[in-house]
């Protein structure tokens, strides 16, 4: 049997511990040993990435330091020699494919050589860890969200020690800065500009998988951005588990309307930006997005539930009069805006008439497009303490009743584009229709269009014809 050394294993009183205590910021000076430069010519990696944006910008940074070290990239990954599965805890159905995919891993391990890794928000999870020790042996390493940079010496250890290896700290984290990426895409960039989360919302796990609240500097943000588009990148988004609340840390003055403003000045076509908490959604930020033709008036701004009781439940901070109040006020000011949203249907104890209060806030704001789910107990979190007597059959009638409801509406939005003409980045051949290009809209439409293959990663007009809810069909406009 291999044996299996613990480093750190995760806890989650730790990982719920805060302080006011201005984060550390580390610069990275990756060393690459002779084991590991041996290691690189005969291995090559292979990432699968689940979840969020936040899960894709480190997957790019895991790349990075892979490819610093001499790795290459392996096709597949059945021709891999080491397999990093990168995961989401946000959903129980998320971590179900996680186990289903380590399952498979098992036949693979036995007919090569090779390291399967599994790291990500899964991870972070004491529970998840103690079931892949016990479980799944022939996982090698697990390492958590905090230690990416480390990836070289776990990895290192794995391989000419031959043991399995954990190692998953729960802790407020870092700010680490210059560890190399590969992008996943050529004109599209996604720029973290703060980790972590401090809300703690009582339904959700984030808070402790990706520690405190931290932001980047503001020079360090503006750098790499700068540095995209001296590389040729149209869009920016920047990524946060809460990016509205970017800077209250680093008290120095710095907030995210102000770094909004910073990187609109540096003329990139367009931006983005994600997740937005209500809570901290500022006039500033209002006016700033209102005022830069640049900043995309596209907005995910989660509202979970329209019922004042079950926001109160939920840890949200705001009433649904609150959330009201800032619809109107962003779409007075923000012109075209295109506004989606996350929303949890069966809540514990959620009454049918607290439900009903989603539906009418989904009718009065006309999202353009919402994520709903049904509530999903995370262990650990306060929301997975109470009692629920609402049954998982009465949930899934609640789920179809807000899906036909967010559809009708979305439809309608969807409808109105018929006949406008809208600026489309094209992303490349569309994946419904190969004779198709596609790509978004400054308002976050997908958009497919006849146009020659030269177009990708070009800014072009396109006057819409057909609505398919979801999509759109137009004619590129000549000019």
């Amino acid at each position: 049997m291999i044996a299996c050394k613990v480093l750190h294993k995760p806890e989650m009183k730790e990982a719920a511990k805060r302080d006011k205590k201005i984060v550390n910021t580390v610069f990275a000076n990756l060393e690459i040993s002779n084991k590991i430069k041996e290691m690189a010519k005969n291995y090559k990696y292979f990432i699968r990435t689940y979840g969020c944006q936040a899960n894709i910008r480190d997957e790019e940074t895991m790349a990075g330091i892979l490819n610093y070290a001499g790795f290459e990239k392996a096709p597949t990954l059945e021709s891999a020699n080491i397999i990093i599965l990168n995961t989401c805890a946000v959903r129980e159905n998320a971590e179900d494919k996680v186990f289903g995919e380590i399952g498979k891993l098992k036949t693979l391990k036995k007919k090569k050589e090779c390291i399967i890794a599994v790291c990500g928000c899964m991870i972070q999870q004491t529970h998840i860890v103690d079931i892949i020790e016990e479980k799944y042996r022939h996982v090698d390493l697990l390492f958590g969200t905090h230690n990416i940079d480390n990836l070289l010496n776990l990895l290192e250890e794995v391989y000419e020690k031959k043991i399995r290896l954990i190692d998953v700290e729960s802790k407020m984290g870092e700010v680490i800065e210059n560890l190399p990426s590969v992008r996943l895409e050529k004109y599209k960039a996604f720029v973290n500009i703060m980790y972590g989360c401090d809300k703690f919302c009582t339904y959700c796990i984030v808070p402790y998988t990706r520690g405190k609240e931290r932001s980047r500097k503001m020079e360090e943000i503006i750098k790499e951005c700068r540095d995209l588009i001296n590389s040729g990148y149209q869009e920016i988004t920047l990524l946060g588990q809460n990016v509205n609340a970017y800077g209250k840390d680093l008290q120095d003055g710095s907030n995210f309307a102000k770094l909004l403003e910073n990187v609109a000045k540096l003329n990139i076509a367009r931006i983005r930006f994600t997740t937005s908490h209500p809570w901290d959604f500022s006039d500033e930020m209002i006016e700033i997005i209102a005022k830069n033709d640049n900043i995309m008036p596209a907005i995910h701004l989660p509202v979970q539930s329209g019922n004042d009781d079950i926001l109160r439940l939920m840890g949200r901070r705001y009433t649904s009069l609150d959330y009201k109040k800032l619809v109107d006020k962003m779409k007075k000011e923000i012109p075209n805006l295109a506004l989606t949203t996350d929303i949890i249907v069966g809540f514990p104890n959620e009454t049918y008439e607290q439900f009903l209060d989603t539906l009418k806030m989904v009718e009065y704001v006309k999202y353009d497009n919402a994520f709903t789910f049904i509530y999903s107990p995370r262990q650990g979190t306060p929301a997975a303490k109470m009692k629920d007597n609402v049954t998982l059959e009465e949930k899934h009638k609640r789920f179809n009743e807000l899906v036909n409801t967010v559809e009708k509406e979305a439809e309608i939005r969807a409808n109105s584009y018929i006949g406008k003409i809208v600026k489309v980045l094209v992303d490349g051949v569309s994946k419904r229709n190969p004779d198709l290009l596609s790509g978004y809209s400054e308002e976050n439409k997908l958009v497919h269009f006849k146009g020659d293959i030269h177009l990708v990663g070009q800014i072009v007009k396109v006057k819409v014809n057909e609505s398919h809810l979801y999509s759109l069909i137009g004619e590129l406009v000549n000019e």
